[in-house]
Parts: structure tokens; C-alpha cells; sequence
């Protein structure tokens, strides 16, 4: 209870001021005339002004706030390794018991866990944690923060300004003082490369903690989940890989470097990089037959694609064409067979025969060389007309072992629909083609089919009575595709309405030189923020659910659901950040959730080192709460005042406030009611008597 007189006029201000200058100079002249009785009647006139005033005693009735502790509790995943979280979690409790023994402190405790979006590092933000459990508590009430931690804080002010309160920080560290960590780490990579190309890693391995030295260590690299290298790295020594992107499209460096039997984790053994893959220009050898009709399509298609180099030959005159016009008079080029078919065969990406036919142009050991150059790893196309039914069919070349279908030597003119057959509903090469949906498609018809007899691969377009229309097939390590009928210019001239050929023939030259994204059978997993969403594309049944290893090691089952014809899909949530792996059957896909290397786990070894200034600053402390054996030495709650040592041997201290609450105010008027008349009767009345003698 607090007592205070304040004053209520019953005039304005302006009011009392202008009264009480003509009393003031009265009771100066009276005092200056020394005339008999003036002491009286300068007390009664300044009796008459303090009642116009009307003073008032004011009672007021407050009571004491509580002081507000934060206790700041890490839950990122640095807090994950070892015993951390046991150890977090019976000093949190234990504090917790103690502080509730002092009804002068109110406890607001607050989780802080790993933080930062898929573009930014992920960080353990504790103090911004802590401005957001006391942005609503004026300072003079805060009694302090303590921090449940590893001791790696990301976010930790330059001074102690910055906290805007006035109140000891203590850090309690979890962990252990003889912790020893091996961690790797890339300093320089590329974000984009030329597919086979070479591209470089400089990495550097580094030990920390009791026990760490310079003795070389194995480093192994992996490329999209293959091992494709080992070397010897000395730690705190730098050191480079060097490695070709085999695929466009994104590619998963993994450099992963031996455990120690002693760290405290392996989750920062590996470090990944992620390159983007970027071809040159495809080079494309399109070898026509003959003139025709659909001649100008392929080569329109192709030419129109910046990113293909285009080589066009057309055998315009076979050798057995002589007329004995001289060769220089000749509009026309030799054909370069052995250039192209032998020396520079490698060098192109896909292969087209557009209805061609065997007519001595090309000696059969050519065509052996084209076998053997798909068999290892080349791309090839059969555009087929009548000519692959007749006796001059590349069937009957060596090109017979590579071919996904031979023809039975009939052609079938009949009207019909091309379709998408149930397998190819599933593969991405015909799925969703537009126009597929409706019965029958909404594209033009076409007018002739080569008959084959047994196909191998995969047939995904069906002609007349569901014979084979396109043929998809894998030799060796190369790719064949197989296109029985030669009436695809009758969609790109818009016969009849034309049909979806620019997007079905890029997609057969993207699958033929293996485009990742139209792999028949793959395994995708991607991240869309916290969230790892893994994709199985199959031309088979129900694949199963896919197996995911988290960076934490954790293998998690994950169901995948059925979301479109060929495609199997399932959605992990995590809080974790890192490398994942998904894997089902024989497929392996991999995937970081959150930024690359986080800082989370690039530093990992507990320490009191970084909380020590900001501790020092506030008059508070930083310590270990278990010894090298994982016993748990808590400190005790020491209320303190003001800036009083708040650091002790077995205690932390936590400041008490002297900020009250306001209950309730009594107002006494002083000259309200009897005793206000009584007074100011009380002065007139003994002027009037000092008057009278």
C-alpha cells in the first residue's frame, strides 16, 4: 500500500492562477505593513486557495508482478545426436522443479528448432526465440533467459543491447567435453555442367575434438547414388574430385568420407552437390531412302529444335543408277559412308533410317558397325514404309539382331485410328498425348501398316486390328524404336485435322537418348519445402511401397499411391533436414530436403564457447551440464536483485523485479465534508476574534 496526495480544483487551473495572483499580493502588503493579525489572515486566504484546489489523499492499493523467466529449449537436430535429447529432456524437467518453488518467477518456456527455408541455410535460431516468448513483457520485468542447448547458436546478438532487457543469460550445454566429430565438407562446385564433360569438387576433410589428428582418411564419391571414385584425403588439407554428368537434368554428387568408430554422429560424414546437367547440341544423322511424302516431316521437326544439329542425307541416286553423266557435273555430293558409319559414328546421339532400303549404298559390315554402335549405348530410329516389307529390307542386314520386330513381308492398306495400347497408357513416351482420351482419338487416321511378326520390347501404338504401330525396345545399352507405317505426315499437314506429332516424336528422341524424365521404369523424390514426395513410374502392376532413409539414418516405410496410369505416389513429412534416399526394388532416387550441407550438422561438437560472450555481457553463465561419464550435474535457482553476481559454483541466478500491478485507489478529499468546514471556519473565525481584540 503506497499513500500520495494529488489535488482535484474545482476551477480550471487558469482559473485558481488568476484568483490567487490578487492573494498573493494582498497577503505581500499585509506582510509588508506588518499590520496587527496579517500572519492569520495570510493563513486563511491561503486556507481559502488550497480549498478551491481541493487536495486529495490518495491510497493506493498495488500488488507485486511476477518476474518472467524464459527458458529456451533446443530442439533442432544437432540436439538429436547422442544422448542430447535425453539429457534436454531431464534438465528441463528438473528446472522446471525448481523454478516452481519461487511463486516470484512466471516461466515461459519455448522450443526452438531447426530453422530455414529450402533457399537459406538451416540454422538453431535460440534468440529469436527467445524476442518472441517476451515481446509481450516489459524489461524491467524480465528475470532472465536460460538456454537448454549444444551450444551451437546461430543467431546470437554482437551485444548485449540487442536483447532489450537488462537480466543474466545462462547457457546450459548438453553433450559431452570429450566429443570428437569428422565431418566433410565441398568448398567449391559447379551448379551447371556440360554433360560428359569434365567437372571438379574441391572438398576439405575436417576433425574436431579430443583424439583428432591428420592421418589420411578414405573418401568415397558417389554420382547419383553410384560409386564412382575413392580417394585419400588428409584432414584440414584440401582436395579435389574430378567427374563426368552423365545425364542432363539434375545429378546428386555425394562425397562420403569414412566413420570413426568414436564420433558422435555420421550424419556429417557426407556432403552433397547438386549439378545441373546440360547437353550440347544433340547431333541427329536422318538418313532417308527415298523422296516421299513424309519426307519434310522429320526433317521439319528436327530442324526446328535449336538444340539438334541436324545431318540429312537423302539417297537421291543408288549405285546402280549410272547414266554416265561425269561426276563433275554432278548437282549432287557422295554420300560420306565411311565417315559417318565408321569414323564419326560415335559421334552422333540418335540415328534415323526413314524409309530406307538396302541397295548397295552401304556395305553389310556398315551396317554391323550401327548394330554394335547401339549395342553400346547409341540411339536408333526406323521410320518403316513398304520398302521394310520387300526383299531390300534393312531386316535382312545385320541390323536383323537389334531390331525389335521383322515384317512378314505383307502390307496392310486398310484405314485405321492409331491407339495407345494399355502398356503404352503407362509408359511417358504416349502417355497423355492429346487428344488419346476420347474413342476414337481425336486425331486424323492413317492408311497403312507393315505387318511384323514376333515383337520384343514394348509395343506402345497400336495399328490396324491391334497390330504393332511403334516399338520400343533396349539393346545392350542402347535404345531401338520402331514405327511401322510412313503416314505420320498426314498429322503435321493437318489431314483430317492432323494429330499430336510434334509431341510424340520428341518424346521418342528424348527417350531414345535417355531422358531421365521418360524412363518407363524410375524413381523420383523430390522436396516441396519440408515435405519429400517420392514418385514411381512404372509400365507394370502395384510396385509396392517405396523404403526412404532419412539423414539421420532412420528407414522409414513409405506407401505409394496409385495417381495416374503409371504413376505411384507417396508424400513423407519431416522435420528433418538433409540428403534422402528413397529405393524401391532395384531403383534408388535421392533428394535434399532443405538447403545443401546444412549448418545444422556442419558443426556438430557441443561447445560453450559461442554462448560465453552474450553470457559475459549479462552477468550470467555458461556451462556443462554432464561430465564425460553422461552424469547430469543441474544447477540450482538463485533469486537475485539488481545487478548482483548472478553466477555461482553450483547456482545460476535469476533477477526479482520491483514492478507492482495497480488494485485499487482510496481518494480522501482534505476539505470535504465537517473537516473542510471546520478548518476553513477555524482560520475566519480567528481572524475575526484577532480582529475584535
Amino acid at each position: 500500500m503506497t499513500w500520495s496526495v494529488d489535488f482535484a480544483p474545482f476551477f480550471s487551473w487558469t482559473v485558481i492562477a488568476i484568483l490567487a495572483v490578487p492573494a498573493v499580493l494582498l497577503s505581500l502588503a499585509l506582510f509588508a505593513a506588518r499590520t496587527r493579525g496579517a500572519a492569520i489572515r495570510i493563513v486563511a486566504i491561503a486556507a481559502l486557495l488550497l480549498a478551491l484546489m481541493n487536495p486529495v489523499v490518495l491510497r493506493e492499493q498495488r500488488d507485486p508482478l511476477k518476474s518472467v523467466v524464459a527458458l529456451v529449449v533446443d530442439r533442432s537436430q544437432s540436439q538429436t545426436i547422442g544422448d542430447r535429447t535425453k539429457q534436454t529432456d531431464e534438465a528441463e524437467a528438473a528446472l522446471k522443479k525448481s523454478l516452481a518453488r519461487f511463486p516470484q518467477f512466471e516461466v515461459r518456456t519455448v522450443e526452438a528448432k531447426t530453422s530455414g527455408s529450402p533457399g537459406d541455410d538451416a540454422t538453431t535460431a535460440l534468440f529469436g526465440a527467445l524476442s518472441g516468448a517476451l515481446k509481450d513483457v516489459s524489461p524491467g520485468r524480465v528475470a532472465g533467459a536460460i538456454m537448454l542447448t549444444d551450444g551451437q547458436v546461430h543467431d546470437i546478438p554482437a551485444k548485449a543491447e540487442a536483447l532489450g532487457f537488462d537480466a543474466p543469460v545462462h547457457g546450459l550445454i548438453t553433450g559431452r567435453p570429450d566429443e570428437f566429430d569428422r565431418r566433410i565438407e565441398i568448398t567449391t562446385a559447379p551448379r551447371f555442367g556440360l554433360v560428359k564433360d569434365d567437372q571438379t569438387i574441391n572438398y576439405r576433410v575436417i576433425e574436431q575434438g579430443k583424439g583428432a589428428s591428420t592421418d589420411p582418411v578414405e573418401v568415397q564419391v558417389f554420382l547419383n547414388g553410384d560409386l564412382i571414385a575413392r580417394q585419400q584425403a588428409r584432414p584440414g588439407s584440401d582436395a579435389s574430385v574430378t567427374f563426368h554428368l552423365p545425364r542432363a537434368g539434375k545429378n546428386i554428387v555425394q562425397l562420403s568420407v569414412a566413420h570413426d568408430g568414436r564420433e558422435i554422429t555420421a550424419v556429417n560424414n557426407r556432403a552433397i552437390a547438386i549439378v545441373d546437367g546440360i547437353r550440347e547440341n544433340l547431333r541427329v544423322l536422318l538418313v532417308s531412302g527415298e523422296p516421299h511424302a513424309g519426307e519434310r516431316t522429320w526433317r521439319n521437326l528436327l530442324k526446328s529444335d535449336a538444340s539438334v544439329d541436324l545431318v540429312h542425307f537423302t539417297i537421291l541416286r543408288p549405285p546402280e543408277k549410272q547414266d554416265g553423266t561425269p561426276i563433275n557435273e554432278l548437282s549432287l555430293i557422295a554420300f560420306p559412308t565411311r565417315e559417318l558409319f565408321v569414323e564419326k559414328i560415335k559421334d552422333f546421339d540418335l540415328i534415323i533410317f526413314d524409309r530406307y532400303q538396302e541397295r548397295g549404298v552401304l556395305p553389310s559390315l556398315y551396317f554391323d558397325y550401327i548394330a554394335q554402335y547401339v549395342k553400346q549405348g547409341g540411339a536408333m530410329l526406323v521410320a518403316a514404309g513398304p520398302e521394310y516389307a520387300g526383299d531390300e529390307s534393312i531386316a535382312m542386314t545385320p541390323l536383323q539382331q537389334i531390331l525389335p520386330a521383322l515384317p512378314t513381308g505383307q502390307v496392310d492398306e486398310k484405314p485405321f485410328f492409331p491407339q495407345i495400347s494399355a502398356l503404352g497408357a503407362k509408359h511417358p513416351v504416349t502417355r497423355d498425348l492429346p487428344g488419346s482420351k476420347t474413342e476414337p482419338p481425336n486425331w486424323s487416321q492413317w492408311f497403312r501398316t507393315i505387318e511384323v511378326g514376333k515383337t520384343e520390347g514394348e509395343t506402345v501404338m497400336t495399328g490396324a486390328d491391334k497390330r504393332p504401330l511403334l516399338v520400343l525396345n533396349r539393346v545392350g545399352d542402347g535404345r531401338i524404336a520402331l514405327l511401322l507405317s510412313d503416314q505420320e505426315w498426314l498429322w503435321s499437314r493437318g489431314f483430317e485435322g492432323g494429330g499430336p506429332h510434334v509431341a510424340l516424336f520428341r518424346r521418342l528422341a528424348h527417350w531414345l537418348m535417355k531422358e531421365p524424365d521418360l524412363e518407363e521404369e524410375a524413381l523420383d523424390a523430390e522436396a516441396h519445402g519440408s515435405d519429400l514426395t517420392v514418385t514411381r513410374q512404372t509400365i507394370g502392376d502395384d510396385p509396392g511401397p517405396a523404403t526412404v532413409l532419412t539423414p539421420s539414418g532412420k528407414a522409414v516405410t513409405l506407401p505409394l499411391k496409385k495417381v495416374d496410369a503409371g504413376r505411384w505416389q507417396g508424400t513423407l513429412k519431416t522435420d528433418e533436414l538433409g540428403l534422402f534416399q528413397a529405393a524401391n526394388g532395384d531403383l534408388r532416387a535421392l533428394a535434399n530436403v532443405g538447403p545443401v550441407n546444412p549448418r545444422e550438422y556442419r558443426e556438430a561438437i557441443s561447445t560453450t564457447a559461442k554462448l560465453q560472450p552474450i553470457a559475459d555481457a549479462t552477468h550470467g553463465s555458461v556451462r556443462r551440464i554432464a561430465d564425460a561419464s553422461g552424469t547430469l550435474d543441474i544447477p540450482r535457482i538463485v533469486p537475485v536483485s539488481g545487478r548482483a553476481n548472478a553466477d555461482g559454483r553450483d547456482w545460476i541466478g535469476l533477477k526479482t523485479t520491483d514492478e507492482t500491478v495497480l488494485r485499487g485507489v482510496d481518494r480522501t478529499p482534505l476539505f470535504a465534508g465537517f473537516l473542510g468546514l471546520a478548518v476553513l471556519l477555524l482560520v475566519l473565525s480567528a481572524t475575526w476574534y484577532r480582529e475584535g481584540r
